[in-house]
């Protein structure tokens, strides 16, 4: 059972996505808020597996809901369900430590899933997000690694690293390199206790703004 905290000023849309996961076997909405602080109070209380947060709410700004989320409970994944599409909320929120950013656009069918993905430690991007990310960091890429950081990997730690940066799940990670899924998370693992990080999505920006991802 994924166990998932709704905070969002709309009650009309919380009340609409509840709906959607009551009908949905493995889920269950185990709490509700209007705003960043008591959605903070209640993630911290309620321990769910995954928050789904919007970004605008009176209080405390979604942004600042993230980080202390993460803070007070590292172990509830946090995704931001928002109508921004700014490159520089995606960014923040990310290196914050959100497991996901998606639209409220976005299909019943794509949440569905994205939750699942998330809950199962996979990073979650509304597609078209992911190109303005890496354009966003790519203009302000720093102009040299953090050698001794990157020197932490291995060759192959490395190699799963450049292909997270470019929005590659476990699943798809695995084929590229005939290796097995678990053998990948294991690696992921690893590659995030050496550099430090919360998130997969963290170590991808990470890679991203070290250069470790080639402009096609």
């Amino acid at each position: 059972m994924i166990r998932v905290l709704l905070v969002d000023d709309h009650t009309l849309f919380r009340s609409g996505i509840k709906a959607l996961l009551s009908r949905v076997p493995g889920f269950e909405v185990v709490g509700e808020a209007g705003d960043g602080l008591e959605g903070v109070k209640r993630a911290v209380s309620l321990k769910p597996d995954i928050v789904l947060l919007d970004l605008n709410m009176p209080g405390i700004s979604g942004k600042e809901a993230v980080q202390l989320i993460i803070e007070e409970a590292p172990e509830v994944k946090v995704i931001v369900l928002t109508v921004s599409e700014n490159a520089e909320d995606l960014i923040e929120v990310m290196r914050a430590g959100a497991q996901g950013y998606l639209l409220k656009n976005i299909d019943a069918e794509f949440l569905i899933d994205a939750l699942r993905r998330a809950a199962d430690g996979e990073a979650v991007m509304a597609p078209q997000m992911t190109a303005r990310l890496m354009n966003n960091l790519r203009r302000g890429m720093r102009p040299a690694a953090a050698v001794e950081e990157i020197e932490r990997l291995s060759p192959r730690e490395r190699e799963i690293l450049t292909l997270l940066a470019r929005g590659a799940s476990n699943k798809e990670i695995a084929r590229e390199l005939d290796l097995a899924e678990s053998t990948v998370k294991i690696h992921v693992q690893s590659i995030l206790r050496k550099l430090n990080m919360a998130s997969r999505v963290q170590a991808a920006v990470y890679a991203v703004e070290h250069g470790l991802v080639p402009k096609n």
